[in-house]
């Protein structure tokens, strides 16, 4: 296994395994096999931290959420080369991804593609 740091915090792996997961599910099909699978991993992932604060949670993956009226933004995306280059793509897995985490969590609130600049194209709006 190799080391890798990036700052800010960037998680390129996640997408590499999401998407390799669904072409090996459904070659088909592949970009909607993507979207579950982001979702699967958002709600087993949230599971495995339910009842912890979303903003902290957030936070170790590398979000750096800040509070606004209304909503959660991110300041940072993980995947942030990779959205550049293939912004529909990877914003749907990534808002595939938030969404199946904050269910997984039992968390209040939405999320919802919101893309800004400087910042991640998804949010998290209070319900």
């Amino acid at each position: 296994d190799g080391v890798a740091v990036t700052v800010p915090e960037r998680r390129y792996e996640l997408v590499a395994q999401i998407l390799a997961a669904a072409v090996d599910t459904e070659p088909g099909d592949a970009h909607a096999a993507a979207l579950a699978e982001a979702g699967r991993r958002g709600r087993d992932l949230g599971g495995r931290h339910r009842g912890e604060d979303l903003t902290g949670v957030l936070a170790g993956l590398g979000f750096e959420p800040e509070r606004a009226p209304g909503r959660l933004l991110l300041a940072n995306c993980p995947f942030h080369d990779l959205a550049r280059h293939h912004t529909a793509l990877v914003c749907g897995l990534n808002h595939a991804f938030l969404a199946g985490l904050v269910e997984g969590l039992g968390a209040a609130g939405t999320a919802r593609l919101a893309p800004g600049p400087g910042r991640c194209c998804v949010e998290v709006a209070d319900r």
